[in-house]
């Protein structure tokens, strides 16, 4: 019982450590929401600029390497590109409401950001947990898989949505992948298609309070604010698994090894 009580004790710090980028850009989004005394600057582009220093911070002080910081680029344009498409004044998916000065059309930057930190998420936590994989497909299947994911996302508008055979394709290319996950000194190991689910429903209880905190808004969130449905959670799911192949571009996967743990000394 110690053993585990401890072993359950240290995988909520990692874990809490993986998310601390993610866990600042939503307590300054919630913070600045009840109370921003600053005139000078409009509250969307503070939070950009906290994002910025908060991140130098970690790389300055090493608590994020250069390659987890390559991530959150890669994130950043991804999803820059698709909120310009989402939030045009054609497609109208969401809207920010709120003014900024550093934006580009109707999208405010520091938005890139909050997907980057999914990306910073799960690039910390492969590293500090050690990810093995078993059964894991091959690289040409899951790029094109996702391919078709991130095309989705702009063709659906125009045609067919194909999301649901998207998530079909997923589940039998990763039905057999299990992922091994290191707390201490054993691996420990799950079906990888769980763990995207129970990232992506942390993902959309996140989106409901950052919703709620006016950063932005669904149009059926104009008038008053509604908590986002939970069919939402399948392109969360979606974007779970872009998200882990493009981290995949910079972290090795490797199969099943003797484990490294790494950082239980500092937590």
């Amino acid at each position: 019982m110690i053993v585990f009580l401890k072993e359950f004790w240290l995988f909520g710090l990692k874990q809490a450590y993986a998310c601390m980028f993610g866990g600042f850009l939503l307590a300054v989004m919630l913070l600045t929401s009840i109370w921003y005394p600053i005139e000078l600057i409009h509250r969307y582009d503070f939070i950009f600029l906290a994002a910025i220093v908060f991140q130098l911070l970690l790389l300055a002080f090493r608590f994020e390497t250069p390659r987890e910081a390559l991530v959150i680029v890669i994130f950043h344009i991804v999803a820059t590109v698709m909120e310009l498409f989402k939030t045009s004044d054609a497609i109208g998916s969401w809207a920010y409401p709120e003014e900024y000065i550093f934006g580009i059309g109707n999208v405010p930057l520091f938005t890139g950001f909050m997907y980057s930190a999914v990306g910073s998420y799960i690039a910390r936590i492969w590293r500090l947990f050690d990810f093995q994989f078993s059964v894991y497909p091959a690289r040409r299947h899951t790029l094109l898989l996702v391919a078709l994911i991130y095309i989705n996302f702009f063709a659906h508008h125009f045609v067919w949505d194909i999301r649901w055979l998207l998530l079909a394709a997923t589940f039998w290319l990763f039905w057999p992948t299990r992922i091994y996950f290191c707390v201490t000194h054993t691996h420990r190991n799950m079906p990888i298609l769980l763990g995207w689910l129970l990232v992506a429903l942390f993902i959309w209880i996140a989106e409901n309070l950052a919703t709620y905190a006016n950063i932005w808004i669904y149009p059926n969130q104009q008038e008053t604010w509604e908590m986002v449905p939970l069919a939402k959670l399948s392109s969360w799911y979606l974007l779970m698994l872009l998200s882990f192949v493009l981290v995949t571009l910079v972290n090795k996967v490797k199969l099943r090894e003797a484990c490294v743990p790494e950082l239980d000394q500092k937590l």
